[in-house]
Order: C-alpha cells, then sequence, then structure tokens
C-alpha cells in the first residue's frame, strides 16, 4: 500500500484543500508546472502555475507489465504552450508527474503517477496529449530485424559514410520559401534527386534545432530547390540558415552507387519478399529446395 503523509492524510479526511499539480521535464531538461488551483505553487524547485487551462482525462492502470495512460488537455493561449514548440515535437517523449497537493501547504504532496508524453493531437485553439505509463519502456523492440532495406541511419557508425562530408551536405541561408513547405538555398553541383529522403536541419530562425524528412530535391545551376513532406511548426523566412543531408532509400544499389558503401550495408536484400509468401505451386515456379533464389 502507498504510505500517504500525516498532513496529507488529516486533510483527505476533512475539508479538503487539495489541488492537482502536474510537471513536465523536456527532453532538453527544460521543466514546466501547472496546477489546477486559482494560484501558483512552488515545491521541489519547480513553479506550478495556475490558469493555463490544464485538464486531466480518465487515467487508466492495470497490474503486471501492461501499458497504462491517461490524456491531459490545455489552451493553446498559454504563455507557456507555444503551437509552434508542439508542432516541432519539443513535447513528443517529454516525462510528466502528477501530483496531489494540499496548496496550504505545498510540503504536504503525493505522487499519484508518473508518465511520458505520446501523441499530441491539436485542434484551433487546444491541444489533447497522451500520457503513457513508464511501463511502455518494456515494450521498445531491441536487436536487429530481418528486412531487405538497411537498418541503419546515413551518417551513423553502423552505416560508416561521413555524412559531413561535402559530397552529402549542403548549408546555406534560405534564397526564397512559401514559409511552409518549400525553401531554396544555394547550392552547386549536385543532381536532382539528390537530397530527396534525406533531412534538412534548420540552425537558425524559428525552427532552430529541428529536423525534417526532405521529400523532394530540385537541381539548379547554383541553388536547391528543398520540398518537406510536413510543415513546420513556424514559418520558414529568407536568410534562415538550413543544412541538408544527402537521401539514402536504403537500398543495396543506392547504398553501392551513390555512396559506394556497399559493404557497410544492414539489410537482407536476398530475403524473400510478400509475394513470394502469397504464390503458389505451378509448372514454371523454381524448385524450393532452400537453395539460393539468385543462382
Amino acid at each position: 500500500m502507498r504510505p500517504i503523509p500525516d498532513a496529507l492524510a488529516a486533510r483527505l479526511s476533512g475539508a479538503t484543500t487539495l489541488c492537482h499539480c502536474w510537471r513536465l521535464t523536456l527532453r532538453d531538461g527544460t521543466r514546466l508546472g501547472f496546477t489546477d488551483h486559482d494560484g501558483d505553487l512552488t515545491f521541489d524547485n519547480s513553479t506550478f502555475s495556475a490558469g493555463e487551462g490544464f485538464e486531466p482525462g480518465s487515467v487508466e492502470s492495470s497490474l503486471g507489465f501492461a501499458i497504462g495512460g491517461g490524456e491531459v488537455a490545455g489552451a493553446l493561449s498559454s504563455a507557456a504552450i507555444d503551437e509552434a514548440d508542439i508542432a516541432n515535437g519539443r513535447y513528443d517523449g517529454a516525462s510528466v508527474e502528477s501530483w496531489l497537493v494540499d496548496w496550504s501547504n505545498p510540503d504536504a504532496r503525493l505522487l499519484l503517477d508518473a508518465g511520458v508524453i505520446g501523441e499530441v493531437r491539436r485542434s484551433e485553439f487546444a491541444f489533447n496529449a497522451e500520457v503513457r505509463s513508464i511501463a511502455q519502456d518494456l515494450d521498445q523492440p531491441f536487436g536487429r530485424y530481418f528486412q531487405s532495406g538497411c537498418a541503419a541511419d546515413l551518417g551513423d557508425t553502423k552505416c560508416g559514410v561521413d555524412a559531413t562530408s561535402p559530397a552529402f551536405r549542403a548549408t546555406g541561408a534560405v534564397l526564397a520559401t512559401d514559409g511552409q513547405l518549400t525553401f531554396t538555398i544555394p547550392a552547386a553541383g549536385y543532381a536532382d534527386g539528390w537530397f530527396t529522403n534525406g533531412v534538412a536541419i534548420f540552425v537558425g530562425g524559428a525552427n532552430a534545432g529541428q529536423r525534417y524528412s526532405i521529400k523532394g530535391h530540385v537541381a539548379n545551376a547554383d541553388d536547391v530547390v528543398i520540398s518537406l513532406w510536413t510543415p513546420l511548426g513556424g514559418a520558414i523566412a529568407v536568410g534562415d540558415t538550413v543544412t541538408v543531408i544527402a537521401g539514402c532509400d536504403k537500398r543495396l544499389a543506392t547504398c553501392a552507387s551513390k555512396f559506394a558503401n556497399q559493404t557497410n550495408f544492414r539489410g537482407f536484400p536476398h530475403i524473400p519478399g510478400i509475394d513470394v509468401l502469397l504464390s503458389y505451386a505451378n509448372a514454371n515456379t523454381p524448385v524450393m529446395d532452400g537453395g539460393s533464389l539468385f543462382r
């Protein structure tokens, strides 16, 4: 049974002065505090702001290793909750603590639950954030998958390609943009599609520090036009500095022709696909004796 502080237990048995507090710790270490009390509270080196529109939903918990969770909602009018930060994924994976607190004596408090922020849904003026229990860490995959495509990311230790090389990376200030999905930066010598499936990293501007997947790339004589899959949280502005990294479609042929790195390919390109599983035997089908399908 969970122990309850004596001071808090006394409040539970009589006239209550209780409220709820939530503390978010973002991945960059930033802490944000909220409370449903009508005044700000301070404890454990954190300030919990009132009037921020934070509202808890139902919470589900289970015995054993099942993943429980709940939901919180809030208003985007809050100075602490920024719509651009939500769109840029700043709150994704943030840890959240839920406290029951005696607002007349914040030292009398009880930690009700702890979890992490999962999916965040936005509407015009509000947001809903899924809260997952810490049991979700037990549901993460480990090890390698048997798949035809490469399991490494371009430039990581398993890949081995030097993604900082000018052959695979370009940095420049935005020359033109539609503000959301496309922008142009100065770069010469790259073939059409070189950065397709790559990554755009914003070094400055409203989206500084954010990474976005590149949908397409058109090369001109002195610049490249980059299009993204999803709109950014903040508007792209002329003069923003962006780094674009070459794209890799995870195929062995691309690994060999584009990066000359086939010896480090981390996939299984000859593994039979779903077409083999769904096919049926006939007189023209090669003998399926467990041998190679490519010799």
